[in-house]
């Protein structure tokens, strides 16, 4: 009778203690960002209007239909005069930029912002088990992370991934990295340092697809840490719900619309094709595709579902397709903030139209752009910094951010706030009172508008 009621009390209890076992192996699987540190560069690094325009008058390739070009897309541009730019913008050699030009402009990120991050949270260099770099456009040997980890004196045993050629989109990719690390190991922290290096990447020919690139860009950086110790929940800002990766490198028109190469003249530069706009709707789409599903309630899907049967339906026997380009998808039903990647106005507009936002909706991306421009793989996280200077950031909320790359890529992932948040980021507490402006306006079209006016004769090109 004992081993009879023994045998029960097993097979009752075992498929109750794997369930459990289960569940706790998933809670230690859990991804949290206990902190993260957005790096604001010293004031004498800033760039105004009048500099602008001094550091493109310094580039003896650009003719009249060159100046041209260039004043419609930075007036277009959403930038304003206190982003950043890298020193050897100021000291007039950005035309022949040295390797060490591109190493001293990293190490003045990795030593002020991963400084202020560790701090700041209480963790010291020798706990951080994992480091991921990602760095596009500058490869080092020793790698940047080593040099990382030199400058802090790390572990031996730290797991060490070095990134490059991401792009923009890099910095989910290095979450992503850490998120599958947490899968295998835990009580781990994991250290993800972002940013671009401007310095050697300075375009100096007159090819429009690739001087474009000098207008957008801006130096930037931050450092995330990353955790799966349950035990500091309660000191955690997010949780991560869900990422997905989409890359559209198999098709060739996606893959040739944004990539680094020389011109016909041999200069080095990062090309921005025409069919940019097309690759970036293809992997957006095929991107909500995926997440949708993971992100919004059931019945928002379902709502979805009946009104594209219903639009299909009317739309038999008529040669129209029907109009317009959203979604149809209310995402705000599953969404409270949007963290939109600042790649340029026509970024942010596009997302904005295609997933039906407010002007609320599309601030901090906006005021980012304005502020700080385009700073590449880390321009995300000064968005959410300014949804967190905001107090926009309330326990429970959700937040979702969209990233764009090279390759091409589009990636996203949810995160949900684990406390309310009202401390602010020093990328944006000196400032965060004037924002936002009561125009976004820059002033490069009234000081330098009379170039629309100009006679081609009056610029000669050397050949």
């Amino acid at each position: 009778m004992d081993v009879l009621t023994l045998l029960y009390a097993i097979l009752i209890f075992f498929p109750v203690f794997m369930l459990w076992r289960w569940v706790d192996g998933k809670r230690e699987q859990e991804c949290y960002i206990l902190d993260y540190e957005c790096y604001k560069p010293t004031d004498d690094r800033k760039l105004d209007t009048e500099f602008s325009g001094e550091v493109i008058r310094r580039n003896t390739n650009l003719g009249l239909n060159e100046y041209k070009f260039l004043l419609k897309a930075i007036v277009s541009s959403g930038i304003g005069e206190q982003t950043y730019a890298p020193r050897i913008m100021f000291s007039g050699r950005e035309e022949n930029p040295t390797h060490e030009d591109g190493l001293s402009e990293m190490e003045e990120f990795f030593q002020d912002s991963i400084a202020k991050l560790l701090a700041r949270s209480g963790v010291s260099p020798q706990e951080i088990d994992v480091l991921v770099v990602n760095i596009s456009l500058l490869s080092a040997v020793p790698s940047l992370a080593s040099r990382i980890i030199n400058h802090y004196k790390m572990r031996e045993d730290i797991k060490v991934f070095n990134l490059t050629g991401m792009g923009c989109s890099a910095g989910l990719i290095s979450v992503n990295i850490a998120q599958n690390i947490f899968k295998t190991y835990k009580n781990v922290y994991a250290l993800v340092v972002t940013s671009e290096s401007l310095s050697p990447n300075w375009y100096a020919g007159n090819d429009r697809s690739m001087i474009l690139a000098n207008c957008l860009f801006r130096s930037g950086g931050c450092a995330v840490l990353l955790t799966n110790q349950r035990a500091l929940k309660h000191r955690c800002m997010f949780k991560l719900k869900c990422l997905v990766r989409t890359h559209h490198g198999a098709r060739e028109e996606s893959y040739d619309c944004c990539l680094q190469k020389e011109d016909d003249q041999g200069r080095l530069g990062f090309h921005l094709g025409k069919t940019l706009p097309k690759a970036a709707t293809r992997a957006f789409v095929d991107n909500l595709r995926e997440i949708s599903p993971k992100i919004l309630p059931v019945r928002e899907l379902l709502r979805f579902m009946v009104l594209k049967f219903i639009r299909r339906w009317t739309q038999i026997g008529s040669k129209g397709e029907g109009s317009g380009s959203k979604t149809g998808i209310n995402f705000k039903t599953g969404v409270d903030h949007f963290c939109i990647h600042t790649g340029g106005k026509a970024v942010i507009d596009g997302i904005g139209l295609n997933l039906d936002l407010s002007e609320y909706d599309l601030e901090p991306a906006r005021m980012t752009l304005h502020r700080f421009g385009n700073t590449s793989a880390c321009s995300l996280w000064y968005v959410l910094a300014y949804m967190e200077a905001k107090r926009r950031l309330k326990k429970g909320d959700r937040v979702l951010m969209i990233t764009f790359g090279s390759g091409f890529k589009c990636n996203s992932c949810l995160w949900e706030v684990v406390r309310d948040l009202s401390d602010g980021n020093d990328a944006w507490n000196d400032c965060i009172g004037d924002y936002p402006p009561k125009s976004l306006a820059n002033p490069f079209l009234e000081k330098y508008g009379w170039i629309n006016n100009e006679d081609p004769s009056t610029f000669v090109v050397p050949r």
